[in-house]
């Protein structure tokens, strides 16, 4: 055996099992038993929680770490797009794969294995984002399985060029064709085109999406609409719908079953969607988040993610997903146990499901993409932001954080 990882906690057992080793071999999962006397290199666990990787399904690389050339005063997203806008005129490929390398090396220390990052293409920086990030993903391969999804954050229909060079992306490499209609004179314009280039290329769909402060002039159904039309079920994503956040519960519950129903799956963006919000109100300030543990009870499949790192949309972040998912709870007062749960599953299996993953988990046969949590229990992992101390990628460790050690006089 290749590696052995004795006296861990398996997610999905219960927590009253006693702990099992983990034989991997060949990069793949070979055994999960008790007490194995298989040989091997050995790994003592102590009785910790092992999960499959976090999966990363809604990130920014191209634009992360800019706050030092941008200006934020007012906080809110106009303010946000224009400056980034501005910015990005300047980017090269080596400075984005720079800036994606940070960000994509604190990711896989935070035990992230999976990720699909959002990649602006647009006639003001052309491919420069896309070259960058392809680099990226490529030298990140060993820990990372990255899938690129370009969108056009400035406008479709009203920016010549645009969906030429998204058509370009997608001929080299990007695998999803994303959109943010709210940004676009023509919104259903937007996603009509949008669908037309994931037909041609067989490319799925991942949508910003009803990104505002009011719940006015919603997009979300039209995407049910066109999602039923092209038989796209099951391959579309939206993210952000703060929309949805303000609407009352019969409303969000005829809207969560319509998603359902259409195979859309649902990301909100905790940090970003609560920073950019309600910047109009001055008291009683609305939190802005979508409360997705209500939808996944309707059957919508739904993920957490982080969205953007130091720049103006989100001047925080340290690509942590597990705190990502404590954000969440507290803004949305997840606190039960069941809550918690469905929390740390938003930024593991529900996300992979949302990547149409076909070899996650820690099961026997699956590939040893694995993180190895300082707690017992998934509900832990998110209520004390339970520290990743060693991962796994193929059966390869990619990364170690040694246990805290108190000195007692």
């Amino acid at each position: 055996m290749d590696l052995m990882l004795r006296n861990a906690r398996v997610l999905g057992r219960p927590v009253t099992e006693r702990p099992v080793d983990i034989g991997i071999q060949n990069g793949r999962i070979e055994i999960i038993a008790h007490d194995l006397t298989v040989s091997g290199r050995d790994l003592d666990l102590g009785g910790r929680l092992v999960t499959p990787s976090f999966c990363e399904s809604h990130i920014h690389l191209d634009k992360s770490c800019i706050l030092d050339r941008c200006q934020s005063q007012k906080g809110d997203l106009e303010e946000a797009i224009r400056e980034v806008a501005a910015a990005k005129k300047t980017f090269t490929a080596e400075d984005v794969y720079t800036r994606a390398r940070g960000t994509l090396e604190k990711s896989i220390s935070h035990g992230t294995g999976f990720m699909r990052t959002h990649v602006e293409v647009d006639p003001g920086i052309g491919l420069r984002g896309l070259d960058g990030i392809l680099q990226a993903a490529q030298d990140h391969a060993w820990a990372m399985d990255i899938e690129i999804c370009v969108f056009p954050q400035e406008g479709l229909t009203n920016n010549s060029g645009t969906e030429e060079l998204m058509r370009e992306s997608l001929k080299r490499g990007a695998r999803v064709v994303g959109a943010a209609p709210y940004t676009d004179t023509d919104p259903h314009g937007q996603i009509d085109r949008v669908f037309r280039m994931a037909r041609d290329f067989d490319a799925d769909i991942d949508m910003h999406l009803d990104f505002g402060a009011t719940p006015d002039y919603m997009d979300i159904l039209y995407v049910c609409e066109q999602t039923e039309k092209h038989k796209y079920g099951g391959r579309v994503a939206v993210g952000h719908v703060t929309k949805l956040s303000l609407v009352p519960p019969a409303k969000l519950e005829e809207i969560a079953l319509r998603l359902a129903d259409a195979g859309v799956a649902v990301t909100v963006l905790p940090s970003t969607d609560l920073y950019l919000m309600s910047r109009d109100h001055d008291h009683k300030v609305p939190r802005g988040v979508t409360p997705v543990h209500q939808l996944l009870k309707k059957g919508v499949n739904c993920s957490l993610s982080t969205n953007n790192v130091l720049n103006p949309f989100t001047p925080f972040g340290d690509c942590s997903l597990t705190r990502m998912a404590n954000l969440y709870a507290n803004i949305a007062q997840a606190g039960s146990q069941q809550d918690l749960r469905e929390c740390f599953e938003m930024v593991t299996r529900r996300s992979a499901q949302l990547l149409r993953l076909p070899d996650y988990g820690v099961e026997v046969g699956r590939q040893a993409d694995l993180v190895v949590l300082d707690c017992r229990t998934p509900e832990q992992a998110v209520a004390e932001l339970a520290p990743p101390l060693y991962g796994f990628k193929r059966g390869r460790m990619t990364f170690s954080r040694a246990p805290v050690q108190l000195y007692r006089p």
